[in-house]
């Protein structure tokens, strides 16, 4: 770390100007130093009431920050940068190759209608081309089938119900979905029918249909959080601008998908509606907190869903569960009607089956940017994915170190994925140092916590806690004991780690990891009544993650590969801010690269009737 000097339990930095960036840098990594067994069950039970008691919760809490090194790396920290309190950075009007600028006062279905214009024209014939042995059917194959009459919207829509019933009732029990409601759904299928009939569909999104995490107000929903309470005391009276977006387009909004309660934790193991399981293996989890947006995609019942990510909250499900997660720059995306759990580190992000799918939903709830403190409002750049040539000289940033603090499936999988990058394409790996990562990660907990502790401060004092789940109290006891001074002292750790990577950025394009530590772990039958504590899994999870929302950067994952019990892997790109487009377009070469290899997860449903082409 960038140190002037330490001693017991109090450390000085130096001014982040002066820390070495370079490959030769001294700078040391330090790993995750998390020291909290795994609990669920009576033991998470009898560690909830212990950390909720006046006496032994303080005492606890101080220990575990102790043993955490938060009060080392956070607390009493001693950094001369000033607080950064909003990870909002100015526009840069540097150029991005192959794009198209498009005009941030369009509609949402024009804006979906620009982005169809930047796909290949190619990818029909390709996409069902005989070689690929599984792929995800697409936006534009759903519009294609409803155009040509091959099925009809309300047809898929009655499949869709079907389907949902069946995944969440024995045998399978997948716990996709908090809320859905089938007479909604059929009367947005027969609407979009209608329109379809008559030669005037509203865009391609019209009748497809589309996921909403519950934790974003989607009418006619209670927006729950994932709990059994929240929505009695903030009822939903509205969408939020993001569904407002894709209701503008004619999508068929199905419901509201499952979540880690209050989005504090990353196994999406949800002791009231269930731990939602990964179609790849039902056994295992699915990854949180978005974890039913990931599965619905994953498991072929949308091709797209929302999330929201607060702490890799869409990449990191997204790459357990084998689907695209893109999580653009933080204030790219209004954020009115998204649940206020952390409001300085949280955005809507998108899963989907495909890059284009994920850009076609961006274009849509990209629409109307709100009012900013900038110089110049950010300009909205789509990809060129269309361009008959690949865009060049992408210098991809590679921290050797961080890169390899995964499992060895993962180290090896996304290495080859990097090198088949570079071959393919000619694009080079710049070998950088990104120091003080453990720091960022700790500084990111604090604030993520304050946040959520803050936001519902008044909704907890009205609550009995016998409505929480046993692992959500223990979050909150934790998060309510973080002090002003931690979390002062986190925006100062922000403001340093927005200064290195920003100049990182001066040597490369984007910063290139694994998205995960480890693949998808066994749900264990202790934690479905109670959910579970398991810190170590999780420090792991979320490792990769951390800058995209700490720093308000965006970042995609893209599978790449399967360990060697066919679990998903996904490798994890982080852009300049404002740069989805080249985001993008480096998501959809990775893609090209893979599409032929993807394979059909254990629970996937065809709701296109078209089993033949596999």
């Amino acid at each position: 770390m960038g140190l002037l000097f330490k001693n017991e339990g109090h450390v000085v930095f130096k001014p982040a100007k002066d820390v070495d960036l370079t490959p030769a840098s001294s700078e040391l990594y330090l790993r995750a130093n998390v020291k909290a067994p795994r609990m669920a069950g009576f033991l998470v039970k009898v560690f909830a009431w212990f950390l909720e008691s006046w006496i032994f919760g303080t005492l606890l809490l101080f220990i575990l920050k102790r043993d955490n090194l938060i009060h080392k790396l956070v607390t009493n920290a001693e950094l001369e940068e000033p607080p950064v309190y909003v990870p909002l950075h100015p526009f840069d009007d540097k150029e991005e190759e192959d794009v198209k600028q498009v005009g941030s006062d369009l509609s949402p279905p024009e804006l979906v209608q620009q982005a169809i214009e930047c796909l290949p024209v190619s990818l029909e014939k390709t996409l069902n081309g005989s070689n690929f042995s599984f792929r995800h059917w697409t936006i534009s194959d759903y519009s294609r089938a409803y155009t040509s009459g091959e099925i009809t919207p309300r047809t898929v829509a009655e499949h869709l119900i079907a389907a949902i019933h069946e995944s969440s009732t024995p045998p399978l029990q997948m716990s996709f979905f908090i809320n859905y409601k089938a007479d909604d759904i059929l009367k947005q299928a027969t609407e979009s029918t209608l329109r379809y009939e008559q030669g005037v569909p509203i865009s391609a999104l019209d009748g497809v249909p589309i996921a909403i995490k519950d934790e974003i107000d989607c009418l006619p929903y209670p927006t729950t959080g994932g709990t059994k309470w929240l929505h009695n005391l903030r009822p939903c009276t509205d969408d939020a601008c993001c569904v407002k977006c894709l209701r503008l387009c004619g999508a068929v909004l199905v419901g509201k998908t499952n979540m880690h309660e209050l989005g504090a934790g990353t196994s999406g193991i949800n002791p009231h509606y269930g731990a939602t399981r990964n179609p790849y293996s039902r056994s295992k989890i699915s990854g949180g907190s978005s974890s039913g947006s990931a599965a619905v995609v994953a498991s072929g019942l949308c091709p797209v869903a929302l999330g929201v990510d607060g702490g890799g909250s869409v990449r990191m499900p997204a790459a357990l569960c084998g689907v695209v997660g893109l999580k653009p720059t933080f204030g790219r995306v209004p954020h009115s009607g998204v649940l206020p759990l952390n409001w300085t580190v949280g955005m809507v992000g998108i899963l989907a089956g495909t890059v284009e799918d994920a850009f076609i939903v961006y274009a849509a709830i990209s629409c109307q940017l709100p009012p900013r403190l900038l110089s110049a409002s950010p300009k909205v750049n789509f990809p060129l994915l269309n361009s008959t040539k690949t865009i060049s000289s992408i210098k991809l940033a590679k921290y050797g170190e961080w890169f390899n603090d995964c499992s060895d499936d993962i180290r090896e999988c996304c290495s080859n994925a990097l090198e088949r990058l570079q071959k393919q394409y000619g694009w080079k790996t710049v070998e950088v140092t990104i120091p003080e990562i453990e720091m960022m990660r700790l500084a990111h907990y604090v604030t993520i916590g304050s946040e959520c502790s803050t936001s519902l401060s008044s909704f907890l004092e009205k609550l009995d806690f016998k409505e929480l789940g046993w692992d959500a109290r223990v979050a909150l006891a934790v998060y309510g004991a973080f002090s002003s001074k931690e979390y002062i002292k986190a925006q100062k750790i922000r403001n340093r780690q927005m200064q290195f990577h920003m100049n990182l950025f001066t040597q490369a394009d984007v910063i290139v990891s694994p998205t995960i530590g480890v693949t998808a772990y066994t749900i264990l039958d202790d934690a479905l009544n109670t959910g579970e504590l398991d810190y170590i899994n999780g420090a792991a999870l979320v490792r990769y993650s951390i800058a995209g929302n700490f720093l308000g950067l965006p970042a995609v994952t893209v599978p790449v590969g399967y360990d060697k019990s066919g679990l998903p892997i996904g490798l994890q790109l982080i852009g300049k801010p404002w740069s989805e487009a080249t985001l993008i377009h480096i998501a959809f070469a990775m893609q090209d690269l893979y599409v032929s290899e993807y394979r059909k997860p254990e629970v996937y449903y065809d709701l296109l009737n078209k089993n033949s082409v596999f």
